[in-house]
């Protein structure tokens, strides 16, 4: 039985893999290297020696028969709280890293990432698998020059405050517990994407651990083909990434933030849609389509409100409401929390589309929500200055789009998610958002990665030539 095989009868439900003790001591310095990665081997598995590892790792590895254990892998989705993985260790550097994925190499165990825990299909909890938890790696720094070296366990609520506290700013996404690693590893969307482009766009370099137990440098002058695949390839398909270092911009002095609700849905949506690509990279606005149906219309504009105006005019009217903040104010708003320490988790099924121009019947596209409760349709703009990058340059390739959508069902209900799924698709929606995972995403691959695809499989196939961090929906899958 081959590596892939036997990996997907272990995520079936087979008996637990076992794991060989790694090498190296607790405070061994993580080792780089630029060297091709090593061929494709066929070395038979041997048990774990979980002590080992453990003793590694400073202790800081949790078993099944230790007391946190049921709490050390949760999500953020409470949904996945009866995943059953084998071990979760809490890496405090990249040498720890090292060591978890050279025994998951070794022994052919499943070895997932897990950052923020939003994983929408809970891919970074998975059964009988080692969790490489690195929320422990959660330094942020911020250099006279602007660049900003963040650890890949870092919360972006934490991120964006300490850039603001030294005026800089880096866009991302809104849930204030989101890890930068899982946003930039698909892209990054947010609310200042339009002026600054995607979280990815602004990488300079990423420190990852391949399968090969190695610390690699990705950068436009190391690992090249790496690196590509790191900007918008999707988390845990090529290693796991310990650190980023990031090109920051000046924090925006003054952003004015804009909400209109109407029970006209469709009107709004056809409206939106026709309004969107002719506005100023400056502004970014999203529609939301509710089940009753209802719709809402905000954003967020790089300047103050009196210019914001007239550009907001022929969409609400001059009605709704506009408040201007600083950059860090604007982060909290849109993140729903003032101190932001506390995760409240909630139970979600979702899902994306992404609309490659505007619907051609938003009658139909509103009528999705019909039978409907408690679901969202939320319809983020993109264009600006995610368009100036071709989508061949990175990984993301919905680089000429017009809008991203997730379609948020509170609660377990799949049946809801997927009919509005499919509809959107049939409307010519056929795009999907890797950030978005979706498990029973019909023809995946090529919704969340276009013609970039090969290529990503290609950089797989080099880096992780056995499939050590082979997933259900993993690029190798």
């Amino acid at each position: 039985m081959d590596r892939r095989t036997l990996l997907r009868a272990t995520l079936a439900g087979a008996a637990a893999w076992t794991a060989t003790a790694c090498t190296g001591t607790p405070n061994q310095k993580p080792t780089t290297t630029t060297t091709p990665p090593p061929p494709a081997t066929t070395t038979t598995p041997a048990p774990p020696d979980w002590n080992a590892l453990k003793r590694s790792l400073d202790g800081a590895l949790a078993l099944p028969a230790d007391a946190d254990f049921t709490t050390a892998f949760r999500l953020y989705n409470p949904a996945f709280d009866k995943r059953a993985p084998a071990a979760v260790a809490r890496p405090a550097s990249a040498g720890h890293v090292q060591a978890c994925v050279r025994t998951a190499r070794d022994s052919q165990t499943p070895i997932t990432a897990r950052s923020g825990g939003h994983s929408f299909a809970g891919y970074s909890a998975q059964d009988n698998a080692l969790i490489v938890d690195v929320r422990g790696l959660n330094a942020i720094t911020v250099s006279q020059d602007g660049t900003a070296t963040i650890g890949a366990g870092a919360r972006l609520i934490d991120v964006y405050t300490a850039l603001a506290a030294r005026g800089r700013a880096l866009p991302g996404g809104t849930c204030p517990s989101v890890g930068i690693a899982g946003l930039t590893l698909g892209g990054g969307l947010g609310v200042l994407g339009r002026k600054y482009g995607l979280t990815c766009d602004s990488l300079i370099a990423a420190q990852v651990v391949t399968a090969d137990g190695r610390l690699r440098t990705a950068s436009a002058d190391s690992e090249p083909d790496l690196f590509w695949a790191l900007r918008g390839g999707g988390g845990g398909n090529f290693g796991i990434t310990t650190e980023f270092t990031f090109r920051t911009h000046p924090a925006p002095p003054v952003l004015t933030t804009f909400d209109h609700t109407t029970s006209n849905a469709v009107d709004l949506l056809a409206t939106w849609q026709d309004w969107v690509p002719g506005n100023p990279p400056e502004l970014w606005s999203n529609i939301v389509l509710s089940s009753g149906p209802a719709a809402r219309v905000g954003g967020c504009f790089v300047g103050g409100g009196a210019d914001l105006a007239p550009l907001i005019r022929d969409l609400t009217g001059g009605r709704g409401t506009r408040t201007s903040r600083d950059y860090l104010a604007t982060m909290r708003h849109f993140a729903g929390c003032t101190a932001c320490e506390d995760v409240t988790r909630r139970t979600f099924t979702a899902s994306s589309r992404v609309l490659a121009r505007p619907l051609p019947d938003p009658t139909a596209a509103v009528a999705l929500l019909d039978g409907t409760t408690d679901l969202d349709i939320l319809i983020d703009s993109l264009g600006g200055a995610v368009a100036e990058t071709a989508p061949a340059d990175t990984a993301f390739p919905h680089r000429q789009a017009l809008a991203s959508a997730q379609i948020y069902q509170k609660g377990g209900n799949t049946n809801s998610v997927a009919k509005v799924r499919d509809g959107l698709a049939a409307l010519g929606a056929s795009g999907a958002y890797v950030n978005y995972i979706d498990a029973a995403m019909p023809d995946w691959l090529t919704a969340y990665y276009g013609d970039n695809a090969p290529r990503l499989r290609a950089v797989a196939q080099r880096y992780d030539p056995d499939g050590v961090f082979a997933f259900e929906q993993g690029i190798r899958a």
